[in-house]
């Protein structure tokens, strides 16, 4: 475990494309597969200016969302959505729709959170737990991960690998998340902040 402090925004997107890169040429060298997480936020915009320079192949890659709003795809709010808009099918990146493991919208919170954890033991390997090549993290500025909130009962959970919560501190209410087994699971966990006031 490591910590690398950087003096700005272009700094950080430089040094979480290097890790992107050699994880993922490491992933598909091994398993022919490279299977991420990924958080909505800054992030976004950092994978869309930092993988138009990385060298990989992108049609080897399949990618999740460590949580997600219960929002239509066309709402702000959705996560999915808003890698649609700055990933997905551009000329720099050539990500497909169907390399996205997307969230049921339109049912419950459970319901959502109980198929999207089928849908990971479909494509990640287990042992016992699903076991990803690397998660993408962003930090609240209350600390939350995923929507993983302090002091919520959340925090505790250890059975399930995806959770639904329908009373999120923060907007909108109704999401599912990676629980922390499963984020302490993964090959390579990464957490991306810039401050000042927001990670």
């Amino acid at each position: 475990m490591g910590v690398t402090v950087v003096e700005n925004k272009n700094e950080v997107i430089v040094a979480l494309s290097k890790l992107i890169e050699a994880t993922a040429t490491e992933s598909i060298e091994r398993n022919g597969l490279f299977n991420i997480g990924v958080s909505g936020g800054s992030l976004v915009s950092f994978l869309a200016t930092g993988l138009t320079k990385i060298s990989t192949d992108f049609s080897k890659w399949k990618i999740f969302f460590c949580d997600e709003r219960l929002v239509p795809v066309a709402d702000p709010d959705s996560t999915f959505g808003v890698y649609k808009k700055q990933l997905i099918d551009t000329e720099a990146v050539s990500l497909k729709e169907d390399q996205f493991v997307t969230v049921k919208q339109g049912v419950s919170a459970a319901e959502a959170a109980e198929e999207y954890a089928a849908k990971i033991k479909k494509y990640i390997p287990l042992s016992p737990l699903p076991r990803f090549d690397l998660l993408l993290l962003g930090m609240g500025p209350d600390g939350h991960t995923c929507s993983l909130f302090p002091g919520h009962a959340l925090l505790n959970e250890t059975a399930k690998w995806v959770a639904p919560i329908t009373d999120s501190p923060k907007p909108p209410p109704s999401r599912i998340t990676l629980t922390f087994p499963v984020i302490n699971a993964a090959r390579v966990c990464a957490f991306c902040s810039v401050w000042k006031g927001k990670g």
